[in-house]
């Protein structure tokens, strides 16, 4: 019995998945091109890059045949790949703190991070050893093995999430607290705050749903059940996670934009209260001028301070006295002129 053929790469769903990340790669090349090249625009390029490159050695690994020596070794880089994609983008959060984070609150944080991507490699480790072996000794029964190990990577993937997203949030709590500027402006550090908390929902989410996929999912990368289906879409869904990171990036420039000319720095308020009082020589000596100038106003013979209403500055009244002033003795100005 002749053996089923190969499907090509592009009939599969995992050709899809390689070109989502592909694309946010060129995508990440835009934002730089719009932004700046730095080293949070370069995660999450990074993690789609390793991404599209651990989907193309899926096909070659588990949809053509080779020599097993050759596809285990293919499958260890798959899964090498992968790890790079998948605990990459946790220094999204990573990079952000270690520029706010000082002594101990920065010392607990990275020793607890640092310590959550060695238990993340570790148990990757494990994963390929497993494959590895069930590649080579032609054992299908450790793939199952392989599933339930998955629980413990992708839950660790999850709780790092939210470890970096609580330093974070307590961040810009604490900066909006001490700040009357930032609380009464809100501005970008809410939107930070808002940020923080869509990331943690999604990856967190992610990492718990692929969990407990993973519980039921068949043996291999065939998507032949409903948990398995499940899988390869919250799969797809963290390919596209990378939009997030860059429509991040672009909203948090466009926010601290419109904060900066909303409310200008100290040095631009002193210039500009400097400038208002500052006077040329010739202003000078014209605001002289005007504050020695003796106006009179004219409020029948009485006197009016200059903090009276405007519809009390003239009165109409017969008892004037001599002490009142002609109108024709006054110019346009209200200036007595000489006789």
């Amino acid at each position: 019995m002749a053996s089923a053929p190969v499907p090509v790469f592009f009939e599969l769903s995992w050709s899809i998945l390689s070109t989502i990340c592909m694309g946010n790669v060129l995508i990440g090349c835009l934002v730089c091109g719009i932004t700046n090249w730095t080293l949070l625009a370069a995660v999450p390029m990074f993690s789609s890059a390793a991404g599209a490159i651990a989907n193309g050695l899926c096909y070659y690994v588990y949809y053509q045949k080779h020599p097993p020596i050759y596809t285990a070794i293919a499958s260890s880089f798959a899964d090498v790949f992968w790890l790079l994609q998948e605990a990459g983008l946790l220094f999204y959060s990573y990079i952000i703190l270690k520029r706010v984070l000082r002594g101990l609150r920065w010392r607990i944080f990275a020793s607890l991070f640092w310590t959550g991507i060695a238990g993340i490699v570790m148990v990757r480790i494990v994963i390929i050893a497993f494959r590895v072996r069930s590649i080579l000794a032609e054992n299908n029964d450790l793939l199952m093995t392989i599933n339930h190990i998955h629980i413990g990577y992708f839950g660790l993937i999850a709780l790092l999430e939210c470890l970096s997203a609580y330093f974070l949030m307590v961040l810009f709590t604490q900066a909006k607290a001490s700040s009357a500027e930032i609380a009464r402006s809100g501005g970008l550090f809410q939107y930070l705050a808002r940020s923080t908390e869509m990331r943690v929902a999604l990856l967190a989410l992610q990492g718990v749903l692929r969990a407990v996929t993973h519980s039921f999912k068949t043996a291999g990368q065939t998507a032949e059940n409903i948990a398995t289906q499940l899988d390869r879409f919250f799969y797809a869904i963290f390919c596209l996670y990378s939009m997030v990171l860059y429509i991040d990036l672009l909203s948090s420039k466009l926010k601290f934009s419109a904060g900066s000319q909303d409310y200008p720095s100290s040095r631009d308020r002193y210039h500009q209260n400097s400038h208002q009082n500052h006077f040329m020589p010739s202003q000078r000596d014209e605001f002289g001028q005007t504050r020695s100038r003796h106006t009179i106003v004219i409020n029948g013979g009485k006197t009016k301070t200059r903090s009276d209403s405007t519809d009390q500055i003239i009165e109409c009244s017969s008892s004037h006295g001599d002490a009142s002033i002609k109108l024709d003795d006054m110019d346009v100005k209200g200036n007595v002129r000489n006789p």
